[in-house]
């Protein structure tokens, strides 16, 4: 039986080892460094295995789905490589006739069309004496061969390369319409590794496989149609092994498909595993990980190549099993055709062309075989694009309209929980009237930041979850674009591009630069003003990938700008100041009430001082709300409030 090598950790039973969260090359013992390398588990469990975990679906009819705008391109190189099959298969015919009949003066059984060209030439003994002729037809016929192969190739191409372009185009914009739960759901090295690694497997098999199918089935009836205008009895045994090809490709299907499926699980989670790293490169220096982070990775590593290195030996069985056929059935046409030539059944002229045409039969019959390992391997990759494409986007409800932002908000018995697990959310409602600035307060973990991601529908709340109003129209009826350009916010860890300053502010603006007064305006009022004309390059200065040349406070008074320059009619501050000081955290709030006098504002913090200002204040606590008021009445009561409040002041005055 065909086994599957596999590291020890993915063995059925065999749970990794926990590491401490303090390990480091410091304190590693002198073997630590030796990865387990392999255990043998056979083929077939790997695979049930791999289809409990998660069933793939090939959808060839999405590859249909995209064609358009390139349909012509494979037309033509179809009929290219047609044109061409037919010029490859009229060479062997003008070779039979020059041997038998312009070399040998067989004229007896000549095709009608045969002598009709013969006679335009002058006839048979005419040629005789002028062989150049037939030479001539042969390098001419073959020049229109390659002609029309060129024809085929360039048409492959130009039609493989426009249809993934249109499928890189189609994916990136359906990745952009999907719903924040579902990248919840998925890693993004796995994501990153379907839309180009399957891609470009899905590209090689179109520009290099498909269109090849219908030329290479073409050949084939045609080199047996040819073939038994020659010798019936020699096209039957050479026509013995094409089930037996045929037969064991499509066992071999398959399993390549499966292996395929493996190493492809296995290169998302190495690229999800470099992605984590080189994002988060600050943690793992900080923490002197490095030497488990390079372990994690070489285990994956070992991982994927160990599964290539058996999808290698399957795929050289696979080939070798079918050239050894192809070479057994070969050497069989030829004794056979050499014994019916010796006792004059065949010809010398109809030997030579009956070679012929079992070469463009055998190895066409071989590539279909090809074509099927191929079609195992971009099949996968289909189905993996697939899983993307079938994904639901956020949609409007059929009668959406457009969001009133100069309404109240208001929460009513909202109930929400992430994926069926414990309520984040029970049973919330409150009121923020228009223009009312709402501070929420609570312990981590109690639902501050979910009330801010429901209400601008990053989450979805179930219709059994209560219901969120907006202008007095819930917010499921609101369409999405319009609820998200009313309704801005500033999440609690901000999101930078790798761009300049100036182009993170005006994000929303088409041209940054020619904004520049409202960016900085902006710029001014999140107290970021100062810090720009400290840096060397100013508005110019380029950010870094996620903002990493930026401190976290820097990032957040860049993301408070960035809000600003929309000029929402809500706006959402969830946690934004936390890593600003206090008098910088004053100075932005001053600015702030300025900015947003018109606004309603929600304010989410740990820090009183932040929302002590605010006209009203929600206390949280498990997901409910256990206190609110202003300021003055939240403190008289002497609850959760009045604790965090004795708590924080005593802090700041060294009492704590």
């Amino acid at each position: 039986m065909l086994t599957w090598v596999l590291p020890r950790s993915c063995v059925p039973g065999k749970p990794e080892e926990s590491r401490s969260p303090t390990h480091s090359g410091a304190n590693r013992r002198p073997d630590a460094g030796a990865v387990p390398r392999l255990t043998v588990l056979t083929a077939m469990e790997k695979i049930r295995k791999i289809k409990k975990e998660k069933k793939k679906r090939t959808n060839w009819g999405l590859t249909l789905g995209f064609i358009r705008g390139s349909g012509h391109f494979f037309v033509f190189c179809i009929l290219s490589s047609m044109l061409a099959s037919l010029c490859e298969l009229v060479i062997p015919k003008i070779i039979s006739f020059t041997v038998d009949s312009v070399l040998g003066g067989k004229v007896e059984g000549l095709s009608p069309v045969f002598l009709k060209i013969a006679d335009l030439f002058g006839g048979v003994s005419y040629l005789n004496s002028h062989l150049w002729i037939t030479a001539a037809a042969i390098l001419t016929i073959a020049l229109f061969m390659g002609f029309f192969k060129y024809g085929e190739s360039v048409f492959n191409r130009l039609g493989s390369e426009t249809l993934v372009e249109n499928m890189r185009n189609r994916l990136f914009s359906h990745l952009e319409r999907l719903p924040s739960a579902w990248f919840m759901k998925h890693q993004t090295g796995d994501i990153i590794q379907r839309c180009t690694s399957d891609v470009e497997t899905l590209k090689t098999f179109l520009s290099e496989q498909l269109t090849s199918i219908l030329s290479t089935v073409l050949l084939i009836v045609m080199s047996v149609g040819f073939l038994f205008t020659v010798s019936v009895p020699l096209a039957l045994v050479a026509l013995v092994s094409v089930p037996i090809i045929i037969l064991y490709s499509a066992i071999f299907h398959g399993k390549i498909g499966e292996g395929f499926e493996y190493c492809d699980q296995n290169e998302g989670k190495l690229s999800a595993i470099a992605q984590e790293n080189l994002t988060g490169v600050r943690v793992v220096r900080a923490f002197g990980r490095e030497t488990y982070e390079v372990e994690k990775f070489t285990k994956q590593n070992n991982i994927f190549a160990d599964a290539w290195i058996k999808l290698g030996w399957l795929m050289s069985l696979f080939w070798c099993t079918g050239d050894l056929i192809s070479g057994l059935q070969q050497m069989t046409v030829m004794v056979f055709g050499t014994v019916l030539a010796v006792r004059g059944s065949l010809s010398v002229g109809d030997l030579i062309a009956a070679i012929s045409y079992n070469s463009m039969l055998i190895w066409p019959v071989r590539e279909l075989g090809r074509t099927v390992s191929e079609m195992s391997k971009a099949g996968i990759s289909v189905g993996r694009i697939g899983e993307i494409m079938e994904a639901e986007e956020e949609h409007d409800a059929p009668d959406a309209v457009d969001c009133d932002p100069a309404g109240d908000i208001e929460f009513r018995n909202v109930t929400f929980s992430y994926d069926g697990s414990a309520d984040v959310l029970k049973n919330v409602s409150f009121r923020v009237k228009r223009g009312e600035t709402l501070g929420i307060i609570g312990m981590t973990g109690s639902g501050k930041s979910t009330l801010a991601q429901l209400l601008c529908r990053l989450w979805e709340l179930p219709e059994d979850g209560g219901s969120i109003l907006v202008g007095g129209t819930d917010i499921r009826k609101i369409k999405i674009a319009s609820l998200r350009r009313n309704i801005g916010i500033v999440l609690q860890e901000p999101f930078l591009f790798s761009r300049t300053l100036r182009d993170n502010i005006g994000v929303g603006y088409e041209r940054p630069a020619a904004h520049d007064p409202e960016i900085r305006d902006a710029a001014k009022a999140a107290s970021l003003d100062e810090a720009v004309d400290g840096f060397k390059d100013g508005w110019d200065t380029m950010v870094g990938e996620r903002g990493v040349t930026l401190s976290g406070g820097q990032k957040q008074r860049v993301a408070i700008a960035r809000l600003l320059t929309a000029h929402p009619g809500v706006m959402i501050f969830d946690d934004s100041l936390s890593a600003v000081d206090s008098e910088t955290d004053a100075k932005i709030r001053r600015a702030l009430r300025e900015k947003t006098a018109d606004a309603t504002v929600i304010l989410i913090s740990h820090r009183i001082q932040t929302l002590m200002a605010a006209d009203r204040i929600l206390v949280m606590a498990d997901g409910e709300i256990v206190e609110q008021g202003n300021h003055a009445e939240l403190l008289s009561e002497g609850g959760i409030y009045k604790k965090i409040y004795d708590i924080q002041t005593g802090a700041e005055g060294g009492e704590a």
